[in-house]
């Protein structure tokens, strides 16, 4: 049995998620918290609204019919996507293979002011340790980030690279080094700049003390949308993913829905594009199924 995996428990996830349960297509749907959407108190723009309701409440509304549906909700947070022998979406407690993901997590943040870094974006500056981890083999690297993802982001560059600082950039760390890893560490002072002229050469942190690195890697919070997008190879312009009519990206299983495709920043046009992923989602994998049905038949 096909299954897919929906990243966001808000509108455009939970609404891709009737329609591919409805299908028939084995469903869970990871979501960390209720982002943008679970800190309004008020909704009232929304079809079928007589009262005034809180985002909160649309979004408990919404899980429970998913639930009711045989939706499976897991309350975790996703590091990252990948393919190994299917479709892997790594999370904070595991790791899920999937047919097929939609990618339904409302739109990336915005990088911080930190003078050189949208400067040196593309020479250095890096927002995918999966990506560009290749080009400093052997060189000493920072990850700008406090959170798990950003420890993450580090493990991954720590394969490879000779020496990986995580910049917390004045934070505590929410996570521990696991033991056994020596290469990676941990500096909390508050970061002023980075340096370089045409490549990234280093950190000046606000005392005025530098860190020599040869790229920087920024993993703030958690993994957004475009930061998903861009593990799997999935395109991408500026902080949009870019699909099809079908919701559909350029990697063959994975769409996307919701904020996190551009246009207008709405509860119903968040359900339209989930509906429309869930139910394109479902005839992609059922297409599958019946070509592997095939093939099997053939051996």
């Amino acid at each position: 049995m096909a299954n897919v995996v929906i990243i966001g428990n808000g509108p455009a996830g939970i609404s891709a998620s009737l329609y591919t349960t409805r299908a028939g297509i084995k469903t869970t749907v990871i979501g960390k918290d209720y982002g943008a959407l679970g800190k309004a108190s008020e909704i009232e723009n929304y079809y079928g609204l007589n009262e005034p309701i809180s985002g909160a409440e649309l979004i408990n509304k919404g899980i429970e019919g998913a639930k009711r549906l045989g939706a499976e909700i897991v309350k975790d947070e996703v590091l990252g996507i990948s393919f190994e022998d299917k479709l892997t979406i790594t999370t904070k407690n595991g790791k899920y293979s999937a047919d097929g993901i939609i990618i339904a997590t409302g739109t990336s943040r915005k990088s911080p002011k930190i003078k050189g870094l949208k400067e040196l974006e593309g020479l250095g500056v890096s927002y995918c340790a999966t990506c560009d981890a290749f080009f400093y083999r052997g060189r000493d690297v920072a990850v700008l980030g406090h959170s798990t993802y950003a420890l993450h982001e580090a493990m991954e560059l720590a394969a490879t690279s000779n020496l990986v600082t995580i910049l917390t950039n004045g934070k505590e760390p929410d996570f521990e080094i696991p033991k056994g890893i020596d290469n990676i560490k941990i500096n909390t002072s508050k970061v002023k700049e980075i340096s370089g002229d045409d490549i990234v050469e280093g950190v000046v942190f606000e005392d005025d003390s530098h860190l020599p690195i040869s790229g920087l890697f920024v993993a703030l919070g958690v993994a957004g949308s475009t930061d998903l997008a861009r593990k799997i190879g999935a395109q991408i312009d500026g902080n949009r993913i870019v699909v099809d009519e079908n919701m559909a990206t350029n990697i063959p299983g994975l769409y996307a829905a919701g904020d996190c495709t551009g246009g207008l920043l709405q509860i119903a046009k968040a359900v339209y594009e989930g509906a429309k992923a869930g139910t394109e989602i479902s005839k992609y994998l059922r297409k599958n199924d019946s070509m592997e049905a095939v093939k099997a038949a053939n051996i």
